[in-house]
């Protein structure tokens, strides 16, 4: 090899920081492990997979810890330490714990549900669908440029259209499945078709170098850049579930297994959200005249449609506490849309961005805790209506108690002061950058998402229909409503904790 080789070629070889991308890692390899273990484990010793993936899913979430002394980046250009394909910030951090520790929750629900469903869902390939979703949506945050933004959005994504329709034999499930498969396929096809243009316009498909040549674009290639923008916005719109691109929701919340919608219902979201920010805010800044409106009125008609779906469904109806908790997590989606928004006219884009990220950590928690509960009852009530929850305090005063409070911080009343203070963060973000309008829209969805919250806090504490039934709660979802339970209470009595952990370094 010549001398001019040896340089060119040490070039080419990058330091991998291990520590940086390690809790994505950890996910993806303790997947494999179970994938494998399956082969060999006996029928009767199943447990243990879905064990290790809790463990697994634990030292991930753990692992975020040592990245909390200063933001870490590898995979970066030669020559150009400051472009780099994976960072781990402190919106990252955010983020991945956020995510992890939902997967980790979802993973203790899925526990008791895979014991119960006796031999409906085949656990090694649960466990390692389940964890292979979380590594992705753990690799999104940290993602720094398209490629690696949509290979990590895949990733979460792929392996979450089995999980949906992974149950033998259930044709709601497979229709559930379906519709998740074909919305979300159309979503990537028309992202990917956007990230083509604004490669083509820019000849980069670094976000922060993206943000700089953007502005300076070819006149030829002008309408391209703009077409590219529209259309990988559209495709971040539907992985959002933001109006009109929600329609796959319900059903695929009723057809899949419960913990897996709880997963969707929050990790899916996430990820949606996490991605859009990163398009927006870091790749596109200058287009923010463009994104700015469009994001405000997807966001008014999401909150809206979310609610009024929400307010129609009929309590006797089969399996209207899922269809319920579907259609209140879009209309939390348009709460969710407001500060990113609010981040194309304001002069501090990071602290509306940083409260996106509140509102999500304090409905990812009280979230998966109503779905725990849900859990719960549907081990007995196979319908799950929102009838079925009449009279639960007598049957369980304690998973009672926590459904009425999880349900009041959705709705945003105490004593769910976390819940009060995430919507009044939100709320002033559209104050302070001008959207007046909006901040009037989200404040009557309010008052709507008020009636059917506390109708159905209100079921809960009236004289049951004929002989209460006791509920027995399983070890793993004793835990799982016991952490979000506490999570909820500590932070709505120091909610001002939330803000101070989501100051996202991203600018």
């Amino acid at each position: 090899m010549s001398s001019t080789a040896q340089p060119l070629a040490a070039s080419l070889v990058q330091s991998v920081d291990w520590l940086a991308i390690a809790p994505p890692t950890l996910a993806a390899v303790v997947g494999l492990v179970v994938l494998v273990a399956d082969l060999f484990v006996p029928e009767h010793r199943k447990a243990i997979l879905g064990w290790t993936s809790v463990a697994g899913l634990a030292a991930a979430t753990a692992l975020l810890l040592p990245l909390l002394d200063g933001d870490r980046s590898t995979f970066c250009l030669n020559g150009d330490g400051a472009v780099c394909s994976y960072t781990a910030d402190r919106f990252t951090l955010v983020i991945q714990f956020l995510v992890l520790g939902g997967a980790l929750l979802a993973a203790l629900l899925s526990v008791t549900a895979l014991k119960d469903a006796r031999k409906d869902l085949p656990e090694g390939e649960y466990w390692f669908l389940l964890l292979s979703s979380a590594a992705g949506a753990a690799l999104l945050p940290a993602s720094r440029d398209l490629a690696t933004l949509i290979v990590a959005l895949e990733v979460a994504s792929l392996p979450a259209f089995a999980l949906v329709g992974l149950k033998y034999g259930d044709r709601k499930s497979s229709e559930a499945a379906l519709k998740f498969f074909l919305s979300s396929v159309t979503a990537t096809a028309v992202s990917l078709m956007g990230v083509s243009f604004l490669y083509a316009s820019t000849g980069t498909l670094h976000l922060t170098r993206i943000a700089e040549r953007i502005q300076d674009v070819d006149g030829q290639l002008h309408t391209l850049a703009q077409t590219g923008v529209v259309l990988t916005l559209i495709g971040f719109a539907f992985k959002t579930a933001a109006v009109p691109f929600h329609f796959w929701v319900p059903d695929t919340y009723v057809g899949a297994p419960l913990p897996i919608a709880a997963y969707l219902s929050v990790i899916g979201k996430a990820v949606g959200f996490t991605g859009l920010i990163l398009v927006t805010v870091v790749a596109l800044p200058s287009y923010a005249d463009v994104w700015g409106p469009a994001l405000a009125v997807l966001a008014a008609l999401t909150m809206t449609v979310g609610n009024v779906g929400a307010l129609r469904q009929q309590t006797t109806r089969a399996y209207s506490a899922v269809r319920l908790l579907a259609w209140s997590s879009v209309g939390q989606a348009g709460y969710l849309l407001v500060p990113i928004a609010a981040a194309a006219y304001s002069e501090d884009p990071e602290k509306s961005i940083g409260s996106t990220v509140a509102y999500a950590l304090m409905y990812g928690a009280v979230n998966l805790g109503a779905f725990a509960v849900a859990a719960l009852v549907g081990r007995t009530r196979t319908l799950n209506r929102v009838a079925d929850y009449r009279g639960l305090y007598a049957a369980s005063s304690l998973s009672a108690l926590l459904l009425a409070f999880f349900l009041l911080c959705l709705a945003g009343l105490p004593p769910g002061v976390i819940g009060l203070f995430a919507k009044v963060t939100v709320f002033s973000a559209a104050v302070d950058a001008g959207l007046g309008w909006l901040a009037v829209v989200m404040a009557v969805n309010v008052v709507i998402a008020l009636f059917y919250y506390l109708q159905w806090t209100a079921l809960l504490f009236r004289a049951p229909e004929g002989e209460s039934e006791k509920h027995r709660v399983p070890a793993p979802l004793t835990a799982a409503i016991a952490v979000t339970g506490v999570l909820g209470i500590a932070l709505s009595g120091a909610p001002q904790l939330v803000l101070r952990f989501t100051d996202t370094g991203l600018f």
